[in-house]
């Protein structure tokens, strides 16, 4: 299958997307993007700023305690000049944590530890949102919503999404036509709660996984099992939540 990618005519397609989106369904909102300082967000910041101004653009950067890369969240707030806060987590999300182990029947699980901050940051982005006059954006890209890669709940949510249907390589060409920082473009993508980067937790590089989606090719047999297994199992993160229907 022969697939060409015009980042481009993709760039100005989505400015137009948002600009006529807030138009139309957002009246005189702003727009709130949570900086983690990688490639996502910070593209999302700047196809926003591009759409609909700097001044409706509001960030706000989410710490767990410390964060060792704030500096690359600051980074694209400063370079896009755009209003910010810094909210930290941590206190939080250790009260929610601490409570929850106070339940002698409880066993805490490790991937419940891991998903904790990244539904507090919703939450807080949302709180911070209603605050300013803001609709919250999801960040996720194709890649990561294709293998689940994406807490429920939690980055997975947001009120617009103008990167899920683009994969982590047309993303990066993106990136590059709104004249991004490289740093911020190609920073190493990593979720900041378990210590790992994306292609180490998920067991294969974003460029074999777009290579798949895009054209089904994958040399590998072993990966295409595991990949479609594990988009099989994540669909419902895609899905409408299921729900009784009274019949007629």
């Amino acid at each position: 299958m022969d697939y060409k990618f015009n980042a481009k005519e993709t760039k100005d397609k989505l400015v137009k997307w948002i600009k006529d989106l807030f138009e139309n369904d957002f009246k005189e909102k702003n727009c709130c993007v949570a900086l983690s300082g990688g490639k996502d967000s910070s593209i999302v910041a700047a196809l926003c700023v591009e759409a609909l101004g700097k001044d409706r653009v509001k960030g706000i950067m989410l710490p767990y305690h410390k964060q060792k890369d704030i500096d690359c969240s600051l980074l694209c707030a400063v370079h896009l000049d755009i209003d910010y806060e810094i909210v930290n987590i941590g206190k939080t999300v250790d009260s929610i944590i601490e409570e929850m182990k106070s339940k002698e029947k409880i066993t805490i699980t490790d991937q419940a530890l891991i998903n904790v901050p990244a539904r507090v940051r919703m939450t807080e982005l949302y709180f911070y949102a209603q605050c300013v006059n803001g609709i919250p954006s999801c960040n996720c890209n194709l890649s990561e919503d294709f293998v689940g890669y994406a807490t429920f709940g939690g980055d997975g949510f947001g009120s617009f999404a103008p990167l899920s249907n683009l994969t982590v390589t047309e993303v990066l060409q993106i990136g590059e036509e709104l004249g991004l920082p490289k740093k911020l473009i190609y920073k190493t993508p990593i979720d900041g709660l378990c210590g790992k980067t994306d292609e180490e937790n998920l067991g294969f590089s974003y460029a074999v996984l777009d290579k798949y989606i895009r054209t089904g090719e994958i040399e590998d047999d072993d990966l295409k099992q595991k990949i479609d297994e594990m988009h099989q199992k994540n669909l419902f993160k895609l899905l409408p939540m299921p729900s009784f229907k009274l019949e007629d």
